[in-house]
Formats: structure tokens, sequence, C-alpha cells
């Protein structure tokens, strides 16, 4: 006799995807439960800027959905009681070099082409658009479509919206699977939960659940560190970052990387980062990579130079090695849905995922074709021979 079901839809993972994917859900018809380990936003979210770019995103699937997603959180930002600090500010991509700068002017061609505002600033208006900027940059693009949130505030929001049952504390220990392996539920340190569907949103332990369904997801982990300066008055008007940073984003480089990336917060405080690197899941404290935000950040800010540092901390993006997530059905395990594997993207590409991952559920046509995002494109790796 099969056990009488908990819900529809087992999300694992309370973090902005799993919180967006919960909503538009639930939005369908769905009965949502979410279940995760540790708190909402606990994870990968809570570490996060609260990004929400085009201007960083090469013509392909990944633009599409970031371009989906924008079109969604704007209309988010418009629902009764949003609470996310949602900022229509626009990036500001600044080159240093004239070189940088023709290569960022091809580069911002081939997004207007796929959808992408993106207009030329010569260097002699770049302070017109952020006066503090430093002396003596080739120019920018100015990419209005940008903008920001505060990434736990707008999960806690998403999962509230929702209605859906949040089990916190609670790991899942194992994907239930049926004899003729479709998918019936999670089992987890608490006891099991009964469903036709589970949707991995684990983040960074998105390889981990998986595997704990049977099957192969290489999610592994990139650690980033930001730096959160003291409360300031308005300095910054848009997300700032040096045109070196696309480059840093796909890149499949292990090493530490970093590029200047600066902006202001509704808080008052100024976040600086960005950092990759791949080291598992260590949390100790780079000097060398703290040193080199703070570099970066004053190169693009003098003003910053005389502004006090109050902490730093980290996280880690859930990286895919084609730096696409894994998004939709998984046809190893009927049943299993994924939306994980989105590295620093998570928090942009959210909406766009959550609603994807709804459409699939539900049966109806996904509004995005989701085979660049298939959960089996990567190959198991070979079995080691016994010995």
């Amino acid at each position: 006799m099969s056990e009488p079901l908990t819900c529809d839809v087992v999300v694992v993972g309370a973090g902005m995807v799993g919180a967006a994917c919960a909503l538009y859900a639930t939005r369908a018809g769905l009965e949502v439960t979410v279940v995760d380990r540790g708190h909402v936003a606990g994870g990968t979210t809570g570490a996060g800027e609260g990004n929400l770019l085009v201007s960083d995103k090469a013509p392909g699937p990944e633009l599409e959905l970031a371009l989906l997603s924008t079109r969604l959180w704007a209309r988010e930002a418009r629902e009764p009681g949003a609470a996310a600090e949602y900022e229509a500010k626009g990036g500001l991509v600044v080159a240093e070099t004239p070189e940088a700068l023709d290569r960022l002017r091809e580069f911002a061609g081939t997004q207007r082409a796929a959808g992408v505002s993106a207009d030329p600033v010569p260097a002699d208006r770049l302070h017109d658009l952020e006066p503090r900027l430093a002396a003596g940059l080739a120019g920018a693009v100015h990419y209005p479509q940008d903008a920001q949130v505060m990434p736990a505030l707008a999960a806690a929001h998403f999962l509230r919206a929702s209605g859906a049952r949040l089990l916190t504390g609670r790991e899942v220990t194992r994907v239930l699977r049926a004899p003729d392996g479709t998918v019936r539920g999670v089992r987890t340190d608490r006891g099991d939960l009964h469903a036709p569907a589970v949707v991995n949103a684990a983040g960074t332990w998105g390889g981990e659940l998986a595997e704990r369904a049977g099957v192969f997801l290489p999610v592994l982990p990139r650690r980033g560190f930001v730096l959160v300066t003291e409360p300031l008055p308005p300095r910054i008007r848009h997300k700032v970052y040096a045109a070196d940073y696309v480059a840093d984003v796909a890149s499949d480089s292990a090493a530490l990387q970093t590029s200047p990336v600066v902006e202001g917060t509704a808080a008052g405080p100024v976040l600086i980062g960005a950092s990759r690197e791949r080291v598992g899941f260590d949390r100790s404290l780079s000097l060398p990579a703290v040193r080199a935000l703070a570099a970066g950040a004053t190169r693009l800010f003098p003003f910053l130079s005389r502004v006090r540092a109050l902490r730093t901390y980290a996280g880690f993006r859930p990286y895919l090695p084609d730096h696409l997530p894994a998004i939709g059905p998984d046809p190893r395990a009927p049943g299993l849905f994924h939306a994980c594997g989105h590295e620093g993207a998570g928090i942009g590409l959210a909406t766009g995922t959550g609603l994807l991952i709804a459409q699939a559920l539900t049966g109806r046509t996904p509004g995005l074709d989701l085979t660049p995002f298939r959960p089996d494109r990567f190959p198991c790796p070979a079995q080691e021979a016994a010995p």
C-alpha cells in the first residue's frame, strides 16, 4: 500500500531559488512543503549581494533566463507587501584602458542584439553618472536593467507569500524512490515527507542531494568574500564594476580571481566584491582576497580609502562546469526536478527559475527552452575498476 501524500511538491532548500520555486508552484495551485537543514537564507543566499544582473551575461541561454527573471523581479517588487529592498539602480561597467573599453563596447553590442539595454558612456560623461569615480577611466557602458535586492529579505518574503509549509532544521538524508524509479518523496532526519515531486534547490549542496537521489550532478563550491563598510550617506548611485569582472565570472580557473565590484545599499553600508576561488568549503579568511578587494574598490572610488571596513564575510557559489544552472526534470529519476547550480547569479535568476519549475511541475510548456539546462547533460565519471 502506498503512503498517503504529505503534499504535491517537496522543495529542498530555503534559499532564494527554493523560495521562488515555492512561490510560483503554489501560485500554480500546488501544495508545497519547503525543507532545509538550516534556516531560511542560511546558505549562499545569506552571503550574497543581491545582484539582479543582465550586464555580465553573454548572449545565450543564461541571458535569456536573466531577461525573463528581470521582468519578473520588477513585477514582484510591485506586489502589495513586497519587502525586499528592490532598487532598479542600474549598472555601470567601467573600463580602465582604451583596449578594455573596445572589448567592453564590442561585448555590449552583442548584448544589445539579444535585447539588453546597454548605453555607451564616454569618459567625459562618467562623473554625470557617478561623481565620485576615479579620474582617468577610459569610459563605460550603462545597463539600466540591472537592479538589486536584499536577498535574505527577498527569500523570506517569497516564502511567506507562497503560503508553503516551511520545515527548517531538517536534513534530507535520502530521496525516496519507488521500485520503478519514480520519486515518492524524501526521508529526513525527523521523518518522511511523501510527494510525487521533489525540487532540488539545495544550492551548493545540490550535487550532494542529487547523489542521495541516485543521480549525478557535479555542483562545486566557489568561494567569494564581501567587504562591508561603515554606514554612509548615499554616495554610489549604481552597481559599479570593472570590465574584467565578466571574464572572471566565465573563468574555469580554481585560483583566486578578484575584480572590483562596488555598490551602496539602502541601509547605508557599501558592499565590495568580488572574489572567486575553488577551495572546497573552507571558510578561512583569505587576506590576499580581502586586500585585493579593498585595493580594487579604492581604485574605482578613491574616497573609500578613508572609509572603515566593518566586517567581511564568505559565501560559496554553486558552480557547474559549463556555467549554466541545472533547471527542470531529471529523466533519470522521474519526479525529481533540479533548480541549482546558478553560481553567483542565483538571486537574479531565481524568479525565472521558479516560474520554469512551476511550469514543468504542472505539465505546461516552459517559457524558455530547458534543453541547455538539462540536469543529465554531464557524463557520470567512470567508476574505478575493482581491484
